[in-house]
């Protein structure tokens, strides 16, 4: 029986993580690391703990009630998990478990001083760590408090904290089990945590050692302050030495207490250099044991380290792999697209094979390798131009001499994404011409891919994309974007050199022609508009809340004429979405109840005629502001030739910033059609969850018909681990994310800066929404947001300002902010932390910062 319920430390390692739990299976792996000393002792199996559910039946009927509650629901999480955690711990222990466990603790001495530790089974894993959610319990002595503290971390399982963590990473329950350690106690007298990574920077090649003096409950508790040392290469570079008034210590009878640290100790090293330079040194070896960054809880006693838990960092942020040991700078792709989110296998692999520039996966993320670009002449300005952060925070890693190298005479390629810069275009035919050619490619792309299926549709598909990329990198597509962009510049430098003005092009492109992201925002006024005039409709909308309500509109009055509008409406946007740059999300004709709100906010906020009038006043503010920017320029020393190249300018943004939405709109357009010829396959092949196959795998599974499920499993855990990372702007090969900083002192003090995109100053109530689906706008509103792309646009027109997370002066949002007149600042960081919803706020869209108001 004793086999069943109780193991020997040195019995469990990595494999046994179902019966021992993580912590225990951790421990196991340790004692087997040359070196490496772990305290003796056993682990309470898992079987005990099943055992103690399953003689209380009443528990399984709470445990379904836990798992249906909201993880925000803290009130009902807390009363029931509190019931399930008094029912555990009032169960007297079964005596044959009691006697297996007793009969361990003789081998370590009855009266041994013990730490009382829980184990789950989905605690320290690569993707969850669980860490700080159950309870540990120090020096523990005699056979009858052992037992109770055993039945204490089994009942720790059920924690508020810990079933919060786990409703939150979606991890079931009933799936998780829980083993205890029982390990003779070190009486410290020194002890804490090393980071085999730095956790903050996540640089890998950087050490981490938190230190203080007696038993470390008192560092991860909080209690005192750690000394900390950073070490890297085997030297110590950067210490901070703490005034440590406090330590705990163990006393005889069992239990711990405070004891205060004689002053003349308080600010002396918890650990001499050569230490810590030893335990670093412990701690890779092992780091290479377990095969990633370690979370390391150390115990010094005699000048002899010992290791009493090992876990992996779960935040730090994955690298791209590399093919040399040469030292990258990564760019992230996802702060240039406006989805920072993770994308699927699926959309990963897709977007890879349809972009200009070699794509690195990490996190769910995409990158590029900037490192051969960064010395070029200007790089830095042009990726300043779209984020200054990012700018700021390349600048950081160039300051470091030795880490870019210096750029080759010969180095081949231009920057990432497409070479040289493109020529200015001038034809204003170029515009019309390259959206017939592109939408002539998109029809023929429809038609053709409907007789393809099997192995025929990937080598199609694969086709496809090489006419995508050349579709993306045509000279003359390109020269339209630059033309716009380009004149944009021209006008916000000279205009503010010439006459003191910022941001005036920000006016000067307002309503301007062609811009399908601007017109789509405003073509669901239009909608709304067929809606506003049956009442039967705009109450059954209200509650809609499945794809499925297209189909019961005609049953209402007016509900044939507003099926017809929602549907023509998706016939011309319908392949947009959130997040759209990833092919696996649902598209508005997949999932057509996501732009409800917004036709409902439309309905109640706006009068008919709305779209033509917002346009047409857009355009006059425009010619207004040409007139008198034209005037001002001609009363100026030789300002006859500084209008007539305004003039020229002013022409040219008009006439080319609608085309800059335009490739993204053939983009998505392509995708999906993609998408739809390979959700059809999947259909006819009875595959399922084909999203968390790459394309390539998924043309392995279409031609063999055999689908690892293991490997989908595993793709699911990390994709839903994935989310709880935030991606860096910059990351380099060490596993550095480098944050770049604005450095203005000209901004109040308090105030949020950014990037300032659309110029204005607008003072509202803020709102924070971070799903669109979820949007209820008043008119004034302010829209605060982690990033938008042009799914976003349908929102625009309700609101006064825009504050966004991520983006960048030419970035589809700041583009439709400008458009349709909207102060914006973007690049925030935390904006959506450290505004509140609801709260006031004022947004300078010229000076770039954000001031949250009293209440």
């Amino acid at each position: 029986m004793s086999e069943k319920y109780v193991l020997d430390l040195q019995e469990a390692d990595e494999t046994k993580i179902a019966v021992v739990g993580g912590k225990a299976a951790h421990l196991g792996g340790l004692s087997r690391i040359e070196g490496v000393r772990v305290p003796a002792g056993f682990a309470v199996t898992t079987a005990a703990f099943r055992r103690i559910m399953a003689d209380t039946p009443s528990i399984a009927e709470r445990l379904d009630r836990l798992s249906r509650l909201n993880p925000d629901d803290r009130e009902a999480i807390r009363t029931l998990s509190a019931e399930i955690r008094q029912t555990i711990e009032g169960m007297a222990v079964p005596d044959d478990l009691a006697a297996a466990i007793t009969g361990a603790l003789a081998r370590l001495g009855e009266q041994a001083a013990c730490a009382v530790r829980s184990s789950a089974t989905a605690e320290d894993m690569p993707t969850a760590s669980f860490a700080g959610q159950q309870d540990t319990y120090l020096n523990v002595v005699g056979q009858a408090a052992i037992l109770r503290h055993v039945s204490m971390c089994w009942a720790s399982l059920f924690t508020e904290r810990a079933v919060i963590y786990r409703l939150r990473n979606g991890i079931d329950h009933r799936t998780v089990h829980m083993a205890v350690v029982v390990q003779r106690m070190v009486f410290s007298d020194a002890s804490g945590i090393l980071f085999t990574a730095d956790p903050v920077t996540g640089n890998r090649k950087v050490a981490t050692v938190d230190a203080g003096f007696g038993l470390g409950e008192a560092l991860v508790s909080g209690l005192v302050n750690p000394d900390v040392f950073k070490v890297r290469d085997g030297e110590i570079i950067a210490r901070t030495i703490a005034a440590k008034q406090l330590a705990l210590h163990a006393l005889p009878s069992g239990g711990t207490e405070e004891v205060a640290i004689d002053p003349q100790r308080q600010e002396r090293p918890a650990l001499t250099d050569a230490q810590v330079v030893r335990l670093v040194r412990l701690g890779r070896r092992i780091e290479a044991h377990f095969g990633r960054p370690q979370d390391i809880e150390w115990c010094l006693a005699d000048d002899d380290f010992q290791i009493v838990q090992s876990r992996p960092i779960t935040t730090l942020f994955p690298i791209p792999a590399a093919d040399d040991d040469e030292n990258h700078v990564y760019l992230s792709v996802g702060h240039q697209q406006m989805m920072t989110d993770p994308m699927k296998p699926l959309g990963l692999s897709m977007w890879q094979l349809t972009a200009l520039a070699p794509m690195l996966e990490a996190g769910g993320r995409l990158f590029v390798d900037s490192t051969r670009h960064m010395r070029r002449p200007g790089f830095l300005e042009m990726v300043g131009r779209s984020d200054p952060l990012t700018r700021d925070a390349l600048e950081t890693v160039l300051d470091r001499d030795d880490f870019v190298p210096a750029l080759p005479d010969a180095a081949p390629g231009g920057p990432p994404g497409g070479g040289a810069p493109a020529p200015i275009a001038t034809d204003p035919a170029i515009v019309t011409e390259l959206i017939e050619r592109s939408e002539a490619a998109i029809d023929a792309l429809r038609r053709d891919i409907r007789t393809k299926s099997g192995p025929e549709l990937f080598d199609f598909l694969l086709e496809a994309f090489q006419e995508h990329k050349r579709a993306l990198s045509d000279p003359a597509s390109m020269q339209a974007i630059m033309a716009g962009m380009d004149a944009t510049w021209w006008l916000n430098d000279q205009l503010q050199e010439w006459l003191g003005e910022k941001n005036a092009a920000d006016t000067l492109t307002l309503s301007a022609p062609g811009n399908i992201t601007s017109e789509m925002g405003l073509a669901l006024l239009d909608v709304a508009d067929v809606i506003r005039a049956h009442p039967e409709v705009v109450a059954y909308l209200q509650d809609v809340r499945d794809d499925g309500f297209l189909d019961e509109l005609p049953k209402f009055a007016g509900g044939s004429d507003a099926r017809d509008a929602i549907e023509g409406y998706l016939h011309r946007y319908g392949m947009r979405c959130v997040g759209e740059i990833d092919i696996t999300r649902p598209r508005w004709s997949e999932s057509p109840a996501t732009l409800v709100p917004a036709i409902l906010d439309n309905v109640r906020n706006f009068e008919p005629g709305a779209a033509k009038l917002r346009f047409e006043q857009g355009r006059q503010k425009a010619e207004k502001k040409a007139q008198e920017v034209l005037e001002r320029l001609r009363a100026l020393p030789d300002g006859e030739r500084k209008a007539d190249e305004t003039k020229r300018m002013i022409d040219r943004v008009r006439t080319f910033i609608g085309y800059r939405e335009y490739p993204k709109y053939g983009i998505v357009s392509r995708y999906f059609i993609y998408k739809q010829a390979l959700l059809k396959e999947a259909e006819r092949l009875g595959l399922a969850d084909i999203f968390y196959l790459t394309f390539q795998e998924l043309h392995d599974v279409i031609r063999t018909n055999r689908v690892d499920s293991e490997l989908i499993q595993q793709r699911k855990d990390a994709f839903r681990s994935y989310h709880a990372l935030t991606p860096p702007r910059v990351l380099t090969s060490d596993g550095e994310s480098v944050t770049g900083s604005y450095r203005r002192d000209d901004v109040p003090a308090g105030a949020l800066i950014g990037l300032p995109v659309s110029a204005g100053t607008v003072e509202g109530r803020a709102r924070v929404i971070l799903d669109m689906a979820q949007a209820d706008l008043e008119p004034g509103d302010i829209l605060v947001t982690a990033h938008t792309d042009p799914s976003w646009t349908p929102l625009f027109v309700a609101i006064s300002g825009l504050v966004t997370e991520v983006g960048g002066l030419m970035t589809h949002g700041a583009v439709i902010a400008r458009e349709y007149g909207l102060p914006a600042v973007v690049s925030v960081v935390d904006a959506t932390r450290l505004i509140a919803d609801g709260q006031r706020i004022r947004v300078h869209g010229s000076d770039g910062y954000v001031e949250i108001l009293p209440m």
